[in-house]
């Protein structure tokens, strides 16, 4: 199974038989839950909603439009997959899948070849599929434009990265390029729910407990493939025991995790959020693993994590640790680019750097007080000799007249009028004594004093 084939449908046999064939393959009774239950039309297909409503470009697509390349863009679990195999069969396409973890150039040609003949001697049209095509070098990436240009194949490239960083720009300007998002809690409820019920899930041999569902969904954190992979567990396993009922405790079995009581939609996601702030915030580094901890387990979207983090660097550490907002940055491109598990690593890391640094809240001061005065009418006109000087009779208005270079003096400071004359001699930034805030406190009154001429 492909990294992405939660809501793939299943290779005809041989795997050469064209769409519409494709329809009569059936997972075997055996599958895992999660092959069972993958689309096998449009209208089975959940969640993506903003790409499939009436009219929108993929669902013309899928329902036999004109034919364009595309590269879907977005987290596991999503349906890439899936889509391309529903728009190889809305034309009666062939359908041929590679994965850039194992594909090369050769391979890459042999398809379209292959792809070239059938055009030319019967016809038929190729959707050519690629998982994870971030990870092709830019020389096979160049080996597609060709044949996407004179559509020998129809290109249909999954991504979990931004196209626009991974992918050659050649190949995104020939292609339609579509983000599809994680599954919301409905969407993820109605999977579940169809796998229970539906005859080629779990037939109703199940139920379903709502707190179980609860569960479920939040431990899924919007990939319906780890849902419908931990619900097929936690089945097994009451099944065994004669129970029938999936409830919170069927689940903590199966997944071997402890489904910590937390409501990314309610109380204990903002308490727990808060909790964790608070707890850097007072440089307490192992309350804040604790609660950083406890939101990793119970599914939080990691990327909200990285955002209260970067706010935090500047919001109340600021210029006493220069490196702190530097820290965070890194940590959400490690959430981006790598995901997790394996970013929770530079999330704990961003954590204690933050828990341990210096505290100064003088940025989000400076900047609330320039607001303030703004909001309250304290504008002015910009100083004439600020004004942009760069364009014909400029001069005559009398902008940029007197303007003095800072760098043509020693020191690269001299006394100048920088605030408009209602500001001037206006002070918002005030640096703390903490950490290299404390060269600050002594700089910045010198470099008022140089600027204002006292």
């Amino acid at each position: 199974m492909s990294a992405d084939g939660l809501f793939d449908i299943g290779e005809p046999a041989g795997g050469d038989v064209p769409g519409a064939a494709a329809e009569e393959a059936r997972p075997a009774p055996g599958a895992p839950l999660a092959v069972r239950m993958r689309p096998r039309s449009l209208d089975e297909v959940v969640g993506q909603r903003h790409l499939l409503k009436p009219g929108a470009p993929l669902r013309r697509l899928l329902e036999g439009g004109a034919p364009a390349s595309v590269l879907l863009y977005g987290p596991p679990g999503t349906g890439k997959t899936t889509l391309a195999r529903l728009m190889a069969r809305a034309g009666e396409r062939h359908f041929v899948a590679l994965s850039a973890l194992s594909a090369g150039v050769k391979e890459l040609r042999a398809v379209i070849d292959d792809a070239r003949r059938r055009r030319d001697y019967h016809g038929g049209s190729t959707v050519l599929f690629i998982d994870e095509v971030h990870r092709f070098s830019k020389t096979q990436q160049d080996a597609l434009l060709g044949a996407v240009e004179d559509r020998v194949v129809l290109l249909v490239a999954a991504t979990t990265e931004n196209p626009s960083f991974s992918v050659v720009s050649p190949l995104l300007s020939r292609s339609l390029v579509l983000q599809l998002q994680s599954l919301d809690e409905d969407e993820v409820r109605e999977v579940l729910r169809r796998a229970v019920s539906a005859e080629q899930g779990l037939n109703g041999a199940v139920t379903l407990a709502e707190d179980g569902e609860a569960a479920l969904v939040r431990l899924s954190a919007g990939d319906a493939r780890r849902a419908l992979t931990a619900l097929e567990a936690a089945a097994d396993g009451v099944l065994a025991d004669g129970t029938g009922v999936v409830d919170l405790a069927a689940v903590e079995r199966a997944v071997t995790e402890v489904a910590v009581r937390y409501d990314r939609a309610g109380d204990q996601h903002y308490d727990v959020i808060s909790a964790f702030i608070k707890s850097i915030r007072g440089s307490d580094p192992d309350a804040a693993l604790h609660y950083l901890a406890r939101m990793i387990v119970a599914g939080e979207d990691p990327r909200f994590i990285a955002r209260r983090l970067m706010v935090h660097a500047s919001e109340d550490i600021g210029l006493a640790d220069p490196t702190a907002l530097q820290a965070a940055t890194a940590a959400a491109q490690v959430v981006q680019l790598v995901g997790m598990p394996e970013a929770r690593l530079a999330l704990a890391q961003a954590t204690v750097h933050l828990a341990t640094a210096p505290k100064s809240n003088a940025v989000i001061a400076a900047i609330d007080a320039a607001m303030a005065d703004v909001r309250g009418g304290a504008v002015g006109a910009v100083p004439a000799h600020l004004r942009d000087g760069h364009y014909a009779g400029a001069q005559k208005l009398g902008n940029a007249v007197g303007y003095r270079y800072p760098h043509s003096t020693p020191d690269g400071v001299l006394a100048q009028q920088y605030p408009p004359d209602e500001l001037v001699g206006k002070d918002y930034y005030e640096p703390t004594a903490h950490g290299a805030e404390r060269v600050l406190a002594e700089r910045v009154p010198k470099l008022r004093r140089a600027v204002r001429g006292r």
